[in-house]
C-alpha cells in the first residue's frame, strides 16, 4: 500500500507499528528517526527500521505514510520540521493519548498543509518502554480512536482507517474533545489514582512493610503506576481540564463511601458497592454501549 514509511520516534509504540506496518505488507521501506542516535540505531540493529535518518525532515523525505510516535508535548514542533516536505498525498498520523491539544498542534505547525494528518490514538501500550520492547502484535484486537477535523481529507482520513484496519485493529472516530473527555474519565484519571496510591503508600514510615505484604489485587490496581513518568506528565498536563474534572466528580464519589463508612450506613455502604460491582461485571473491554460483544 505504501512504499516508505517515515517513522519519528522509534520506541515501542513507533516500533511496533514500524514492525506491525512490514509484517502486514503495509510497507516496503521504513525510514526512522529518534532524538537519541542510540535508539535510532538500535532500532536498525532490531530490523525495526531499514535505514537510520539524522532528522525528522530527513525521515520524512521520500515517504507518503509518517507515523508520529513522540510525547504529545513534542508534537508541534515535530511538524514544524517536517512541514516543508508534507504533500497532500502522504498520510501522516500520530499515537498521542491526547487529542484536542494534538490537533490544534498540527493547525498551528502545518497550516494549509493540515489535511494530510489524521489524528490517532490506538488504545493500547504497556509500562515497558523503548525499541527493545516493540513488538509486531502489539496493536493486534484493539482499539483505535481518529479524531479528524473539518480540514482533515477524505481520501487521507480513509487510508488512516485502512492501515488501522490492515493491523488488526478497531476503528472509530469522534470529536477530539470528546475524546479527551472519555480518556480523562477511563484512562488518564485511573492512572492518576495509581501514582497517588503508591505515593501515599511509600510517604508513610512504614510503607516498605505495607508493600511487603500486598498481593495481586494491589499488583493489578497499581501496574499502571509503572508507566514513564515523562510520557505521563505530558498527558496529564495536556488534559488538564477535564482531568480535573473527573477527579472533582471521583473524589465525590470517594466522599460518599467515606460518609457511609463513617456513619456506619451499611445499606448505603453496600448499595454503592453493589452498584460498582455490577457495572464492572457488565463490562466488556471495547464494547459500545447498546451492542453486545462478539
Amino acid at each position: 500500500m505504501f512504499e516508505q514509511l517515515g517513522l519519528i520516534g522509534c520506541g515501542l509504540m513507533g516500533g511496533s507499528f514500524a514492525l506491525a506496518a512490514k509484517k502486514a505488507g503495509l510497507v516496503q521501506r521504513v525510514v526512522g528517526y529518534s532524538k537519541s542516535p542510540t535508539t535510532t540505531d538500535r532500532a536498525r540493529q532490531l530490523g525495526v527500521i531499514d535505514v537510520e535518518a539524522p532528522s525528522a525532515l530527513l525521515a520524512v523525505s521520500g515517504a507518503d505514510i509518517v507515523l508520529l510516535a513522540v510525547p504529545v508535548a513534542a508534537t508541534e514542533a515535530t511538524l514544524k520540521a517536517i512541514k516543508h516536505l508534507v504533500t497532500p498525498q502522504m498520510l501522516i498520523m500520530d499515537v498521542g493519548s491526547t487529542k484536542a491539544d494534538v490537533v490544534q498542534a498540527a493547525q498551528r505547525a502545518l497550516r494549509d498543509r493540515v489535511g494530510s494528518f489524521v489524528p490517532a490514538h490506538p488504545i493500547t501500550g504497556r509500562e515497558v518502554s523503548g525499541v527493545e520492547h516493540a513488538d509486531d502484535s502489539l496493536y493486534s484486537g484493539r482499539q483505535v480512536i481518529l479524531t479528524p477535523t473539518e480540514h482533515t481529507l477524505l481520501v487521507q482520513l480513509q487510508k488512516a482507517e485502512d492501515v488501522w484496519v490492515a493491523l488488526g485493529c478497531r476503528v472509530t472516530s469522534m470529536l477530539p474533545e470528546a475524546h479527551d473527555m472519555a480518556f480523562a474519565a477511563v484512562s488518564h484519571l485511573p492512572h492518576v489514582l495509581a501514582f497517588a496510591m503508591m505515593n501515599s503508600i511509600t510517604g508513610q514510615s512504614d510503607g516498605d512493610d505495607f508493600l511487603s505484604l500486598a498481593g495481586p489485587g494491589f499488583r493489578d490496581f497499581t501496574r499502571i503506576a509503572a508507566g514513564d513518568p515523562k510520557m505521563w506528565r505530558d498527558i496529564l498536563l495536556s488534559n488538564r481540564e477535564e482531568l480535573i474534572a473527573q477527579s472533582r466528580l471521583f473524589r465525590q464519589a470517594l466522599h460518599a463511601i467515606e460518609q457511609a463508612m463513617e456513619k456506619g450506613d451499611a445499606q448505603a455502604l453496600e448499595d454503592m458497592l453493589t452498584l460498582a460491582s455490577k457495572t464492572r461485571t457488565h463490562w466488556r473491554m471495547g464494547v459500545q454501549r447498546g451492542t453486545k460483544p462478539r
